[in-house]
């Protein structure tokens, strides 16, 4: 790589008030927007220097969750005492609030009500009081029926229970309105084809309103999976990158195990930025938790496959935050990719890498991807509010027969590389086979192995399915 300014590009800033349009013109030239310098004046915890992390959207981190101590049981009796309607929220319910209580969706304060879901819908961003625009590209909803809305009537509160009807979350203020599915779904996704797998899952047979409003979390989401440790929220993440003394942070978005292909692209992005006078650039790993579709590998094999990265040291620990995002994943290609970056700009990355077709999956019913593979990354450049976040595009890289390790793709020598996509690495997998040396730490591997050998039935049995995320 030549220059790590010659690949990051920047489309002109778009108007600062919404939701007037813009005519988004070709750059004249490229350009890197740097952040700003650490600030060696500011004091952390420890008395070492605290370097200056890009700002949340609308300022402030948003923290949802009642504070511990007497006033979390006094709104606990109070809510339970007041005989609230009680809404139970799903698996994938309870993520959102997960998301929404830790300020990953900052400035928004709980579920969307009508007027924010359609700025998301129709234009992928929230205007504030102020009148300047956040990115907000996927909506953040709560679904009842028709019983739950005839319960609840004219009140102005509900209760959120999880499964075993143990209280979550009291929504405020509430509003309640129509759910037209066909339009969130076809603006989401530009499809409603059948087979999308978010929407089988979650909107399909959800209820036909919309229930949004002020949320206020009882106590912090816990998952009890032995992960929790690793759901670090984003100011946990700005504490930790302050620790670290970072006066950069890079993230990457995965649903993955970690090859050498990606670990080159990582290592090879924190070399750059130290060419361009960065003293400790940190990456955030950063895993998607939540709902992913059944074929993807479930989060905890993937969190011990990246355990392995760490240890063999394809990526340098000291370098390296590891934590578990908590979003669910819609696989909405161009829309949802701003997500994405936007909430890690929430927990102070000011770089993102973006690769061929993020959030994307193959159409659901044509032998076709979805989505334009480089319409991500062009998407990213030109989002409205997200002009302060540096988008890397990723750079290809593939399996060098004759280095006999992964490397960047060099098209003057196309025979030289092979390409191992992920199905192919998973047919690999699920036979016990190996890659060529060089693709994967031996480690890791192992564990994918291990994964799908989990998967196979033993004599009389079933084969199990592979469990979401």
């Amino acid at each position: 790589m030549a220059s790590m300014a010659a690949i990051f590009t920047r489309a002109p800033t778009p108007a600062a008030h919404f939701p007037k349009t813009h005519q988004a013109r070709p750059a004249a030239r490229l350009e890197l927007h740097l952040p700003r310098p650490c600030q060696v004046g500011t004091r952390m915890r420890g008395g070492g220097a605290r370097c200056h992390l890009i700002d949340p959207d609308g300022g402030a981190l948003v923290d949802l969750v009642v504070p511990e101590g007497p006033a979390r049981e006094a709104r606990r009796r109070e809510a339970l005492l007041a005989d609230l309607p009680r809404v139970k929220l799903s698996r994938i319910d309870l993520e959102w609030v997960h998301v929404l209580s830790e300020g990953w969706a900052s400035p928004l304060r709980g579920f969307m009500r009508e007027a924010e879901f359609l700025q998301t819908l129709h234009f992928n961003c929230l205007r504030l009081e102020d009148g300047t625009a956040v990115n907000m590209s996927v909506p953040i909803v709560l679904a009842i029926d028709d019983s739950q809305k005839r319960a609840i009537g004219d009140r102005r509160r509900v209760l959120l229970v999880d499964a075993n009807n143990k209280p979550v979350a009291i929504l405020s203020d509430i509003e309640v309105y129509k759910h037209n599915k066909e339009e969130r779904i076809a603006r989401t996704w530009g499809t409603t084809a059948p087979g999308l797998p978010y929407v089988e899952e979650a909107i399909a047979s959800a209820g036909n309103w919309l229930i949004g409003g002020d949320l206020e979390v009882l106590e912090r989401i816990k998952y009890d999976d032995g992960l929790d440790q690793y759901r670090l929220s984003p100011a946990e993440l700005r504490e930790e990158f302050a620790r670290r003394n970072a006066d950069a942070v890079f993230a990457f978005q995965l649903r993955n195990p970690v090859h050498n292909g990606h670990a080159l692209l990582m290592s090879d992005t924190r070399r750059c930025l130290l060419e361009m006078g960065y003293k400790n650039p940190v990456l955030l790993l950063h895993p998607l938790g939540g709902y992913t579709k059944a074929d993807d590998v479930p989060l905890r094999w993937r969190m011990k496959q990246h355990e392995k990265v760490l240890e063999e040291g394809v990526l340098d620990p000291e370098a390296t935050v590891v934590a578990i995002f908590p979003s669910p994943m819609h696989y909405a290609g161009p829309t949802e990719v701003q997500w994405h970056a936007k909430s890690r700009k929430n927990a102070g990355a000011n770089f993102y890498i973006v690769g061929r077709d993020p959030a994307g999956m193959s159409h659901p019913i044509e032998k076709r991807d979805l989505y334009d593979a480089e319409h991500g990354k062009k998407v990213l450049s030109m989002a409205p509010g997200l002009e302060k976040l540096n988008i890397l595009p990723f750079r290809v890289a593939a399996y060098d027969k004759k280095q006999m390790k992964m490397a960047f793709f060099d098209p003057s020598r196309t025979q030289d590389f092979l390409f191992i996509s992920g199905t192919k690495m998973r047919t690999l997998a699920k036979k016990g086979e190996s890659p060529p040396d060089g693709f994967m730490c031996r480690g890791g591997w192992k564990v994918l192995v291990e994964y799908y050998d989990s998967l196979v039935p033993s004599e009389g049995e079933k084969l199990r399915e592979a469990v979401p995320a």
